[in-house]
């Protein structure tokens, strides 16, 4: 298996056993590593409104760019026992969590749903909806500028400029330091 760039967008809104969210996305890129993922780059760390309508705490977001020698599906199970670990259990949908891991791209592959919805637990890359949150595309931006989308040949600034034209802006505030 050749060795894969890969980033994970990082959420965090509620305590968990790492700690308040602060400490859990610290806390992350240590396990991340030590799951054998070399951290490459990390973003500064945001905090935004949370989606959805459940009341919860604003989270904090922060996106990391690693490699690895590892499958998608393999990765997407470590991912979820991390996740698990730091206290995450189900819950309503975008609602509140200690520790929210998504792989938002793999390599250069493609593999995304012609269906609008896609059963629960599928992995498409790149993440579906990666051009819709500003929280994503923000700290993207920091690791991987010159990203490109496979499907539609966007860079993540021309996504950053096209969700600003057609969306008011979610409030954000970055927080002095990274995740690393």
């Amino acid at each position: 298996m050749q060795i894969k760039t890969i980033t994970l967008a990082l959420g965090s809104n509620i305590r968990g056993p790492w700690g308040a969210p602060d400490q859990t996305m610290q806390r992350v890129v240590d396990e991340l590593e030590g799951l054998g993922l070399l951290i490459q780059a990390a973003s500064k760390v945001r905090q935004t409104a949370p989606l959805g309508k459940v009341r919860q705490p604003p989270y904090l977001n922060a996106v990391v760019a690693i490699t690895a020698r590892v499958p998608p599906a393999s990765l997407l199970g470590a991912l979820k026992r991390l996740e698990r670990a730091a206290g995450r259990r189900s819950g309503p949908r975008w609602g509140p969590r200690p520790l929210d891991i998504d792989i938002l791209t793999y390599g250069g592959r493609t593999n995304l749903p012609q269906a609008k919805r896609t059963r629960q637990g599928t992995l498409c890359l790149p993440h579906p909806n990666l051009a819709m949150r500003s929280f994503v595309l923000d700290p993207l931006a920091e690791v991987a500028p010159h990203w490109r989308h496979p499907a539609t040949g966007l860079t993540v600034r021309q996504m950053q400029l096209a969700l600003s034209y057609c969306r008011r802006p979610r409030k954000t505030r970055v927080i002095p330091h990274r995740v690393r």
